[in-house]
């Protein structure tokens, strides 16, 4: 792309919001010479005038038409009939827009995620119907496929802020309006029924769902009734490294042998191993429920009551099998290493074997019930007044998070074993050059050697509560609208985690038993075994080979068996060293650094003026506001310090952390922003519109990031140490934005648009890691003082996004095909530096290049389309599951991905229509690596999925 120069960020970003401040003072003493068409227009979702939205073309089109009035910078997805979106996600209509792309569940290949202009996650916020959203995960984002879009109505992205609706939006927020009973007055029917299936997984399942809608007692009440069932099963294959190391090798590590000698030196050698590598295969069924209900009431033509519940419940179940291999950089030998330091050969003596196996389950239940009134007070002067109750719930009741078990073989039989890197990660995928017990490739899953080791048990349970209640006026008067008001939110966010690392009962049956050489671990019956699992053809376009095949077991039916041999502490196989307390049965013990309990108390108020006038004969819509946000955090929680590190007798690889006495900690924070935003528009021509917006946004931490404590797991590895510290005192990001675009409506329902965009942020949150002793305890494998990867957030840096955002939508004529194309281009002066080797190293995280484009037709009842949708590499977050760098924060980055969708329908009569869907059809994978392109840290191939079924309406 071509380069947009950076201004002198700060001096610059001053002169333009104080330029903002003084144009909005200046609006509210000018006279008004025109209506309002702005974005506040949408803020309340859809119109309640009688809109007919039917097929892509009208939909399109409605689009169309908000984008082009409004005074900033608006992308609009219209359902294209009742009952009738676009897709089936949320986050996959997003990412048809111009700046928008999506992450995905690599596991479920579901669009989980959006990013807007390169900013993810956190930085986008998500309300439905104007109101924020309780999210039982303690981040500020949206897991999109808890978002049911069968019902949904419209779909709002403001890029540039509406001050009366929102803050948080240094990417963009995002407003879901549900259909409401006044929309459309009378009575109206949608029924859908699919069946779907993922071509691995090979099980179709079922969608099914209803909307009922009718106003009654001369249309002065309403009643509207929605709920749907939707189930997705996926069979995903996957191939990972659980982190890839930074540290110094000795020079003895490149050869076969080290002396006692050459040990007691330190390393010089820069270079990355994996931490752990394995392979397992994952089948995912996903349940969710989506029901709403709203009621409408006019008691007068100058009221409007709106009352609604809208619920939903997703539950997540996924059943693994799989293998994982252990790895320490001070065991490694014959080490290779390529021109950036990975490692790309090298063998392990002694490595033991795990075959793993495992339930990992999460279910997610938020209810928001709401109570809205618009009064038009007088002629001029409309109060809106909401306040809503919201609540999510992690495992509401009480469901284990996660069920996980390791058998296998080590000790004597332990495997000289080689991991050998071959390519790029986009590609290749690492390969076990040996394997198999003592080298025996042959005796890889041979039921005879095959011993307990360790079970692990979780349980995450996590709530989100918030309160708020907004009340605002609207002042309009022949071409000047003014809008004032403000909210009052409250949130409060509660963690806690229950496992058998706290009181170290996953050790309890360790070893791998007598075939390993060990007194402790039990033989595993064949009974439990349930078979095996064929490797070939593992991931597709992948190169790579792995063992032939996997084991499977079920982790429960293997704690049961466990649990079924205590005879007390003389029970045969029982490690009797590491337990105490243990009687038997894998009880959860509560990890008290894990306790979390964050309030998060926000006040604001808004002014925004509204007018439009003419400058040289051409229409000039204005509208310049601001916000002030207060925000006061009480952080609660749990602290403790290690007092001591004890080894584990049957597994010279484990080890358990002692600690002190547990003692409340609270801590509180607080700060204030004042946030100005201003949106100009010249019609140059009727068809040709030049726009400018200047704004300061915020973002505040995510929730889990307050928490006043440092926490250090109770169970640990040799050699992999770790603790994270989060911080009550964060700052919220804060960004300043410039935009610039021309956009041509050069005939209906096409337009072509261009628009320049730059961010300044500043407070970015950096996720740094130090190594450092805690209270001075010893680590028993070196003799040595503990040193512990600490991983710590801190407000620092800053950083200028710049991008370009090209758009065309052309409909050819009546002949019922078109496209809608967009691409977005974007680049930072804070990119990623591979060769930077400081503890807290600092990037933007998200950016990518990104292109869509949606191909159509829609004709005589039949509609087809085809969408692809592209996403070049970008950095997703710095850290891996295994984060014990030297190096600092190990970075994650997401490859590049290409993904095509067909969707098609036929209506049969005007009230039953025909539907199908083909996702995936090139069968794209989903991969990920480390600092360097050939370090991959996760593949996922999560295959293809078909969707066909009948919709009807009246």
């Amino acid at each position: 792309m071509t380069s947009i120069p950076l201004r002198a960020a700060n001096m610059r970003t001053r002169i333009g919001l104080a330029m903002t401040a003084s144009c909005m003072a200046l609006a509210v003493a000018m006279p008004a010479s025109a209506q309002q068409a702005g974005q506040g227009d949408i803020a309340d979702g859809v119109s309640t005038a009688d809109i007919v939205v039917t097929g892509i073309r009208g939909s399109l089109q409605r689009n169309l038409d908000i984008k082009r009035e409004s005074s900033g910078v608006v992308d609009v997805i219209s359902a294209e009939d009742i009952g009738k979106f676009p897709d089936s996600n949320v986050a996959a209509s997003l990412q048809r827009l111009p700046g928008v792309s999506i992450q995905r569940s690599g596991s479920r290949g579901e669009p989980q995620g959006i990013s807007v202009r390169g900013f993810g996650g956190d930085f986008n916020e998500t309300l439905i119907d104007g109101r924020r959203l309780s999210t039982a995960s303690g981040g500020r984002s949206v897991d999109f496929t808890t978002v049911g879009a069968d019902f949904v109505g419209q779909l709002a992205v403001y890029k540039t802020p509406e001050v009366s609706l929102s803050s948080s939006s240094i990417g963009a927020t995002l407003n879901i309006s549900y259909p409401k009973p006044f929309d459309k007055p009378g009575t109206r029917m949608a029924f859908t029924a699919a069946g779907s299936v993922q071509d691995e997984a090979g099980k179709v399942v079922p969608t099914i769902g209803g909307l009922f809608s009718t106003t009654f007692a001369d249309d002065t009440m309403g009643i509207l009734i929605d709920a749907v069932y939707t189930r997705r099963d996926t069979q995903a294959n996957r191939v990972y490294v659980s982190g890839w190391q930074g540290g110094l090798y000795r020079d003895c590590a490149l050869t076969p042998v080290c002396t006692d000698e050459q040990l007691d030196q330190p390393g010089d050698i820069v270079g990355w191993y994996p931490q752990q590598y394995g392979a397992d295969q994952r089948y995912t069924k996903d349940e969710r429920i989506d029901g709403r209900i709203a009621f409408q009431w006019q008691p007068s033509d100058d009221v409007v009551l709106t009352i609604d519940d809208n619920y939903s419940r997703q539950k997540v179940v996924t059943d693994i099998s799989g293998f994982g291999i252990w790895f320490s950089q001070d065991s490694l030998r014959n080490v290779e290493q390529d021109s950036n330091g990975t490692t790309i050969n090298f063998l392990q003596a002694g490595s033991p074997t795990d075959f793993t196996a495992g339930t990992d389950t999460s279910v997610l239940e938020t209810n928001q019930v709401g109570l809205n009134v618009k009064w038009d007070a007088t002629e001029n002067l409309q109060i809106d007044a909401d306040a809503s109750y919201s609540k999510s719930r992690l495992n509401p009741d009480g469901q284990i998070s996660s069920e996980n078990g390791d058998i296998g073989y080590g000790g004597l039989i332990g495997t000289t074993l080689g991991v050998r890197v071959n390519g790029n990660s986009s590609s290749s995928f690492p390969e076990l050059t040996t394997y198999g017990p003592a080298g025996n490739e042959a005796a890889w899953t041979d039921q005879a050697i095959i011993g307990s080791h360790v079970t692990v048990r979780q349980q995450q349970l996590n709530s989100d509560e918030i309160k708020q209640f907004r009340l605002g006026a609207t002042w309009k008067q022949d071409d000047l609208t003014i809008k004032l008001g403000g909210r009052y939110m409250e949130d409060e966010f509660a963690l806690e985690n229950r496992n058998t690392f706290a009181n170290n009962f996953w050790q309890a049956y360790a070893g791998y038993g007598a075939p390993s050489g060990r007194d402790t671990g039990v033989p595993i019956p064949a009974s439990l075994i349930d078979g095996t699992i064929s490797t070939k053809n593992w991931l597709p376009g992948f190169s790579g080979n792995l063992p032939p095949v996997l084991l499977k077991y079920d982790a429960r039916a293997y704690q049961r068996y466990l649990e079924g041999l205590w005879q007390g502490p003389t029970t045969p196989g029982y490690n009797a060293g590491c337990c105490t307390g243990f009687n038997g049965t894998f009880d959860l013990a509560l990890d008290p650094g894990s306790v979390q309990r964050i309030t998060e108390k926000n006040w604001s108020a808004y002014v925004s003026v509204n007018f439009k006038a003419d400058v040289a004969g051409m229409p000039f819509h204005f509208n310049a506001g601001a916000r002030e946000e207060i925000v006061k955090v009480i952080s609660r929680g749990i602290g403790r310090v290690p007092i001591s590190i004890t080894p584990s007798t049957a597994d010279p690889t484990l080890l358990t952390v002692n600690f002190s006495d547990s003692q409340a900690v609270t801590e509180s924070s607080s700060y204030s922003y004042f946030l100005p935003a201003l949106d100009m528009k010249l019609e140059l021509t009727d068809s040709l519109h030049l726009r400018f917006d200047a704004s300061r946004t915020m973002t505040r931490p995510r929730l889990d990031y307050l928490g006043p404590v440092l926490n250090v797991g109770a169970g640990q590895r040799v050699g992999a140490l770790t603790a994270t510290g989060n911080n009550p005192f964060l700052k919220p990001y804060l960004a300043d934005n410039f935009d610039l675009g021309l956009e041509w409506y050069y005939q209906p329902n096409s337009y072509a648009a261009v628009n320049l965009f730059l961010k300044d942020v500043s407070n970015f949150i950096v996720a740094g890691t130090d190594r450092q002793t805690i209270n001075g305890v010893i680590d028993p494998s070196t003799g040595q003082e503990a040193v512990f990867t600490v991983s710590r957030r801190i407000n620092g840096p800053e950083a200028t996004v710049k991008g370009i955002e090209l758009a065309w939508q052309h409909v050819f004529g009546d002949s019922g095909f078109g496209f809608n194309a967009n691409a977005t281009f974007v680049e930072t002066n804070k990119p990623y530096d591979e060769s930077d080797l400081s503890q807290s190293g600092f990037a933007v995280t998200g950016l990518a290049n990104s292109a869509n484009l949606v191909a159509f037709y829609d004709k005589d009842g039949i509609e087809f389309r085809t969408a692809v949708n592209w996403r070049d590499k970008y950095l997703l977050q710095f850290g891996q599951a295994q984060n014990n760098s030297a190096f600092g924060a190990e970075p994650t980055f997401v490859n590049s991905a290409l993904q095509i969708d067909l969707s098609g329908s036929l209506r049969l009569t005007e009230q039953f229509s025909l539907f199908g869907e083909a996702l995936n059809i090139t069968n794209e994978t989903y991969s990920t690596h480390g600092r360097f392109s050939n370090q991959l840290l996760d593949v996922y191939g999560y295959g293809r999925r078909f969707t066909a079924g009948v919709r009807y309406r009246f």
